[in-house]
């Protein structure tokens, strides 16, 4: 089972959150109304949210509590000595595996809500690995945060698949945290821009099927992993100070309104890896609302059999509510639904 009853013993439940976004996009971290997860590893503790706590993801992430683009965070006790706290990410399709716009709405709303003492390095636990924050602080008030991310790499460069409606298309594959597949905006014949917002969905994820089908995933590490997360179709900059426009369409279709922060990691390790990019040489990346992430190749290492960057992606949020949900037992949609 991984329903509602699983994780709500009474007639009447209430699940605390505070609400936040970074660039835009949402963020829903859960305060109150769920046990502590059990597991030795951040990999452990997913697996057991994906048996059991699949009811709660729903409950908080489709309507009518939530959307079809909602995002969520469970907060965990840290599985590393020197851990601060462990975090899961949920959206609609399941629970992912690291989220760079989460990580810095998460380290907002925990120090500006007192969750963590004050402090200007947060160390978290991510089911893709360490996740080191660099927190700016004015007073009470987080104003920046700038995360160091697991080592980023290229996968596959210069791939090509056929993809419905669409034809023959290049492109790349790389990993910030979660795998991505890489598309000009051209070659797909979309412009970045929300009144395309459909027909990115539905050209974003016909590039993530059609690579699922041709290309398969391997981390080298752990086959949790082991799964392409979404596409990113990257086209020029609307506005000055930008150097590039990503659009993220990742999980069941959703659209991501920040840059994306593990998108921005891949991207570098990608720019990298071509002579694009040098070292300490920022890349500003816009979204398809505007918003911007900045991200810095910091270092450089081996990440299994691949050549790897260690990528620092620098953006803010703010928190933008709290909420008391009430779910009773006997509701016959407390679990939700979507409609897209």
């Amino acid at each position: 089972m991984n329903g509602l009853t699983e994780w709500a013993a009474n007639d009447w439940t209430k699940i605390r959150t505070i609400d936040a976004h970074a660039a835009g996009e949402p963020l829903r971290v859960v305060t109150d109304g769920v046990e502590p997860i059990p597991g030795a590893t951040i990999l452990q503790k997913r697996r057991f949210a994906r048996e059991h706590l699949d009811g709660l993801r729903r409950t908080l992430i489709f309507e009518p509590r939530g959307h079809a683009d909602m995002y969520g965070a469970l907060v965990t006790d840290p599985v590393t000595e020197d851990g601060d706290l462990g975090v899961l990410f949920m959206h609609n399709e399941g629970w992912s595996t690291m989220c760079g716009h989460g990580i810095i709405a998460l380290v907002t709303v925990a120090l500006e809500t007192k969750m963590l003492r004050r402090m200007e390095v947060v160390k978290l636990d991510t089911p893709a690995g360490r996740v080191t924050a660099h927190v700016k602080l004015e007073g009470d008030r987080v104003r920046k945060v700038a995360f160091e991310n697991v080592p980023s790499f290229p996968y596959a460069l210069d791939q090509t698949a056929e993809v419905p409606d669409i034809g023959r298309v290049r492109y790349d594959i790389a990993f910030g945290g979660a795998f991505y597949a890489f598309v000009q905006a051209n070659d797909v014949a979309v412009e970045l821009i929300p009144r395309e917002f459909r027909t990115l969905i539905h050209r974003g994820m016909a590039v993530k099927h059609a690579v699922m089908k041709s290309h398969p995933i391997r981390h080298p590490y752990e086959d949790d992993l082991s799964f392409l997360y979404g596409t990113i179709i990257i086209g020029p900059p609307h506005s000055t100070g930008a150097d590039s426009r990503n659009v993220c369409i990742f999980a069941e279709g959703e659209v991501d309104r920040s840059p994306t922060g593990t998108g921005v990691s891949a991207r570098l390790a990608l720019q990298y890896a071509r002579g694009q990019l040098k070292k300490n040489e920022p890349f500003t990346v816009e979204s398809i609302i505007g918003t911007r992430f900045t991200g810095t190749v910091v270092g450089s290492t081996k990440y299994g059999q691949y050549d790897a960057i260690i990528p620092l992606i620098e953006g803010s949020a703010s928190i933008t509510g709290k909420h008391e949900f009430l779910v009773a037992l006997d509701d016959p949609i407390k679990e939700g639904f979507i409609l897209r």
